[in-house]
């Protein structure tokens, strides 16, 4: 990758030199060396922000248009729809449950648009993910 190009895709994705710092899991001066061009950045930063930048998707045009969202940990399709991975389980039992409908009643003008499922919050930089309201923790014991 040239230097201008990684220059340019780590400023898209970056707010900060910090951040990237913290992405890539190196210092702040490394991450300003590269960026400077005294020394050329690591192959594999290289490979992870294009990752990062694509998404995690494949480069390939059945891909097109369609966008991972990390944050909110969804999928978005090119016409904007969203789903979390843990939805699409379900998707061929929906698919399947969709085409037994509309061969039994006809055709079924555009369904309704439903927001995504919340993400399971997961064990993630050494935080824990909060305890369920109905279980005592030690401090609600004493």
């Amino acid at each position: 990758m040239l230097l201008d190009a990684f220059r340019a895709l780590f400023w898209r994705e970056f707010n900060s030199i910090h951040d990237g710092a913290a992405y890539f899991h190196v210092r702040p001066v490394t991450v300003k060396r590269w960026l400077d061009g005294s020394t050329p950045p690591n192959p594999m930063a290289e490979k992870l922000l294009i990752i990062k930048a694509r998404g995690y998707l494949p480069n390939d045009l059945n891909w097109q248009g369609f966008k991972v969202n990390e944050a909110r940990a969804v999928i978005i399709t090119p016409d904007g729809r969203e789903f979390a991975p843990r939805e699409l389980e379900a998707f061929p039992l929906w698919r399947d449950q969709y085409h037994a409908l509309k061969d039994r009643y006809g055709l079924i003008e555009r369904p309704p648009v439903k927001p995504a499922a919340a993400p399971v919050t997961v064990y993630r930089g050494g935080k824990r993910k909060q305890p369920a309201p109905w279980i005592p923790t030690r401090d609600k014991m004493k």
